[in-house]
């Protein structure tokens, strides 16, 4: 079931308004929200702090590696001989699949 923020934010304003007799649970089975969280966005509504954009939407996560580390982590692959398994035990900072996923990246571009 297909989740509806729009159409839950309107059923809450009506709700508010006394506009509907639909119980929460009735709004959450058409919207497919859980009830605490209408509850929720009814907080939100009526602070004026309600938004249809998550938060955190066109941000870089904060645990993400800098270019400047992938950098070097790609320079100093490319001047060793070493297996990738080999080198992720060397570079010791991060998890293989992390170390795999910059060298992959490197192999598909060259």
């Amino acid at each position: 079931m297909k989740k509806d923020k729009e159409e839950a934010i309107k059923l809450i304003k009506k709700k508010i308004n006394n506009e509907t007799y639909l119980s929460y649970d009735e709004i959450s089975i058409i919207t497919g929200y859980h009830t605490k969280y209408l509850f929720k966005l009814k907080k939100e509504i009526e602070n004026g702090t309600i938004s249809l954009v998550h938060g955190n939407k066109n941000k870089k996560p904060h645990n993400a590696l800098t270019d400047d580390e992938i950098e070097k982590i790609r320079n100093l692959y490319a001047r060793s001989s070493a297996s990738i398994r080999k080198f992720c035990k060397f570079y010791g900072k991060h998890s293989y699949s992390c170390i795999y996923n910059i060298v992959h990246d490197v192999e598909k571009k060259v």
